[in-house]
């Protein structure tokens, strides 16, 4: 038995001009430009990253990218309001809830609020 070596890069950059493509034909056909919005609440190092990255890798495509960086003392009713508002954003099309949430905040409820097909992560 061989083993395939992968190019991960490579492969990557594949799927994002994929992506990109059929982004392009959303706008052309139907006047639709997929947005994202991705909530970080706190100041983790490791989540500040990867929003970063996707909001970079969502606009390279094409795609709207809103970053939503709230404080680590946000209250759990504020965070549900502005899911809420999200999730009625005909501009929304993903909405990405960044985790690992402060322990005052129920991520169990938060990522529920989610409307379902707009739950980036299909939790």
């Amino acid at each position: 038995m061989t083993a395939d070596i992968i190019d991960g890069k490579a492969f990557a950059a594949t799927i994002r001009e994929k992506v990109a493509g059929h982004v392009a034909r959303l706008k052309d056909e139907h006047g639709i430009t997929p947005g994202l919005a991705v909530v970080l609440v706190g100041e983790d190092p490791a989540s500040q990253v990867y929003v970063r990255s996707k909001g970079k890798q969502t606009v390279e495509v094409g795609m709207n990218s809103v970053e939503h960086k709230l404080d680590v003392d946000t209250s759990e009713a504020d965070l549900l309001a502005l899911i809420e508002q999200l999730n009625t954003d005909p501009a929304v099309h993903g909405i990405l809830v960044q985790l690992p949430l402060p322990n005052h905040l129920d991520s169990d409820l938060v990522i529920n609020s989610i409307d379902p097909p707009k739950d980036v992560d299909g939790f």
